[in-house]
């Protein structure tokens, strides 16, 4: 049941785990044909010199390693709120090398407290990569990254869209797969996004991609105050 004061799910953590306790070994083999337009975001940070990304429910730590390598002078850190996943995601950035480039933690998306996690509450970039299809109170999810945001910087988006522009019995059988692994495509997203970037001063741009498969949104802080 939902925590309406704070917005997390108690179980929530458990039920990422009981999901993905065996899959995290073969996630990344399989996600990578269906979890589209990751590393276009990857590509498109711009994350110059000492800047520092944040992933929001980092999972395995593919995407945290896609961006120490693609800007290797970006201090890089993430946050699941799975254990499972965040064993597997340790053992891979340790084994790429990158355990000295990527800080990872256990946390919710929804009241994730960086400085406890970190010692700093700001981030010049910060991630979503087909998270919010996946979290209960996901606007509350996206307030939170807000927040975190540096002044000048940017939250990336890219999840699952509404398929609008595929055939019906397309987008009728991906949400029913999708479903067995409670993921839930967001059809709200751009007006909740809308809301919230006008509420905090933000910039957002909304673009769907491959017809619609995925949506990709980017909310910009301005640099001044």
């Amino acid at each position: 049941m939902l925590d309406r004061a704070r917005g997390i799910v108690p179980d929530h953590a458990e039920q990422m785990d009981a999901i993905y306790r065996y899959q995290r070994h073969i996630y990344d083999i399989t996600r990578k044909y269906y979890l589209l337009g990751r590393d276009r975001l990857i590509r498109t940070l711009d994350a110059a010199p000492g800047m520092s990304v944040l992933e929001v429910g980092c999972g395995t730590g593919r995407n945290l390693i896609a961006v120490a390598r693609h800007w290797p002078q970006a201090h890089c850190f993430g946050f699941d709120i799975s254990p499972a996943m965040l064993d597997t995601a340790r053992a891979s950035v340790a084994r790429h090398g990158l355990a000295d480039r990527i800080a990872l933690r256990h946390g919710d998306a929804t009241d994730f407290a960086a400085r406890r996690l970190w010692g700093h509450d700001r981030f010049d970039r910060i991630v979503m990569s087909y998270t919010l299809s996946m979290i209960p109170g996901w606007e509350l999810a996206v307030d939170e990254a807000v927040r975190a945001l540096a002044a000048g910087g940017s939250l990336h988006i890219v999840d699952f869209g509404q398929q609008e522009r595929l055939p019906p019995v397309f987008r009728k059988l991906l949400f029913a797969w999708l479903a067995r692994f409670d993921v839930a495509p967001r059809g709200d997203m751009q007006p909740v996004l809308e809301d919230i970037a006008a509420r905090h001063g933000l910039t957002l741009a909304f673009t769907p991609l491959y017809r619609g498969y995925a949506w990709r949104a980017v909310l910009k802080r301005p640099v001044g105050p």
